[in-house]
């Protein structure tokens, strides 16, 4: 018998391989019955009872091939200096775990941290133009310095490649989120640059080893890319395409997403004008855009200040400061709702206190304290 921390290990990663259990559905599992052990061993007749698990996927918990096949994923990842980070973690990456469809399970390779305290990612079309080319390293160039930045992508060809390639070269640390096992490196000609980014950075992925990267793969490794970001930049993409994929899973899970704005004839540049224009992406032209976006070029007023500020507002402003206070970010209507305010003087007070410099105006009607 392995030790108590070891066969939990094993039940964790033998959850993720019984087929038809997702995410959502392996949650409901280890809340009933508290861990991944206590699954595997429930009685049937308590499985069946959980709902939407079904006889099939009762029965397949009790299939001895499954832990088979994690025990020897286990072996794996102890050979290739592998961790299984399950969604209790205190490494799991917090920001994920507060999406619906989070992996209960990734597999990381590299010392990153996860949870870093600034997560940008980067992302683009396969076939970037120079233009993309220049515009991603200029991006990185000048978010070189910032304290606590990790830079997420997705190790493919194109913007990705470059984006990691960059961070390599000014020593930033970055993470690959990869659409298959650790066992392989897709495309192969970034196993030198995998090599070079696990000095600092990771490769991630919720696949186990021996999975292929198939098309199906890759818009599950796009929600991780989104989800463990404050913030997805499109440097290009056509208008269709797995950049805005991820822009939109970003905006989906509340996350702010920016653009690089391009001429209007370059097909390239069709997915980030389209982002722009529908106002799902803010643009940006460079990092201190960036930067200003997500408020990282200076620190916010003392307490005393915010004070003394607080008391110069009217009260229908402060009704405004205190529904968004400590909020990522709040809709125009959930803001309406919550202060009791019109809809016509709400729109008409965020718009003068965005002017002052107290609120800023978020991708979707939202908005949040500068």
């Amino acid at each position: 018998m392995l030790p108590f921390t070891e066969e939990e290990l094993v039940f964790r990663v033998a959850l993720t391989f019984i087929d038809g259990i997702g995410p959502k559905l392996a949650r409901v599992l280890l809340s009933h019955f508290g861990s991944a052990h206590s699954v595997f061993n429930a009685p049937l007749k308590e499985l069946k009872r959980i709902g939407g698990l079904g006889e099939v996927r009762a029965l397949a918990c009790k299939d001895p091939a499954i832990l088979k096949r994690a025990a020897e994923e286990c072996l794996f990842m102890s050979k290739n200096q592998v961790q299984a980070v399950f969604i209790t973690d205190a490494a799991y990456p917090l920001r994920m775990r507060n999406c619906d469809d989070a992996p209960i399970m990734l597999f990381v390779q590299g010392p990153a941290d996860l949870n870093s305290v600034k997560m940008v990612a980067i992302v683009g079309t396969r076939k970037n133009t120079d233009y993309g080319l220049r515009m991603t390293e200029s991006l990185l160039e000048s978010l070189q310095g910032q304290e606590g930045l990790m830079v997420i992508s997705g190790l493919a060809s194109g913007i990705d490649g470059i984006a990691h390639r960059k961070c390599v070269q000014l020593g930033m640390p970055t993470i690959g989120v990869v659409a298959h096992g650790l066992d392989r490196i897709y495309p192969h000609n970034h196993k030198q640059l995998a090599r070079e980014m696990l000095e600092s950075g990771a490769l991630l992925t919720e696949f186990p080893s021996l999975t292929k990267p198939d098309r199906s793969n890759f818009p599950l490794r796009n929600r991780i890319v989104a989800g463990m970001s404050d913030i997805t930049v499109v440097v290009e993409s056509d208008v269709k395409g797995g950049a805005m994929i991820t822009a939109f899973m970003a905006a989906s899970y509340n996350r702010e997403v920016a653009a690089f704005p391009g001429r209007t004839i370059d097909l390239k540049s069709g997915g980030p004008n389209k982002l722009i224009r529908k106002n799902i992406a803010s643009l940006i032209t460079c990092g201190q855009d960036l930067s200003d976006l997500m408020n990282w070029a200076g620190a916010r007023p003392s307490n005393r200040q915010q004070q003394q500020l607080f008391q110069q507002l009217t009260p229908e402003e402060q009704l405004i400061m205190s529904a968004l206070q400590d909020q990522e970010g709040m809709h125009a209507d959930d803001l309406m709702l919550h202060t009791g305010l019109s809809t016509a003087n709400t729109g008409a007070l965020l718009l003068q206190m965005e002017m002052m410099g107290l609120v800023r105006a978020l991708p979707g009607k939202r908005f949040r304290l500068c």
